[in-house]
């Protein structure tokens, strides 16, 4: 019977996965972009709203340190929500 029980989902626990998995689908379509904004070896999101070509490859702007944390943010979200789609579904 416990094996049983492990094959089907409680009504909660159904609602936890389907929950998480959105939480899940939404981080790693939000991770691919963010990745995709940032620069590779010249330009970037500082180039893309009018930034200085004068810039230095070491400084970075305002806007580069901020999408560089919000990326960090996101990519911690989507490994804990991957944690979390582990320990449910196992």
């Amino acid at each position: 019977m416990p094996r049983l029980r492990r094959l089907l989902l409680v009504p909660s626990d159904l609602v936890m996965v389907i929950f998480v998995g959105i939480i899940h689908l939404a981080t790693a379509f939000g991770l691919i972009g963010l990745v995709l904004l940032h620069s590779g070896k010249g330009g970037g999101v500082s180039d893309m709203f009018g930034g200085s070509a004068s810039s230095t490859a070491a400084s970075s702007t305002v806007a580069e340190t901020n999408l560089n944390r919000i990326t960090v943010a996101v990519a911690v979200t989507f490994g804990f929500t991957t944690l979390i789609m582990g320990l449910l579904l196992a």
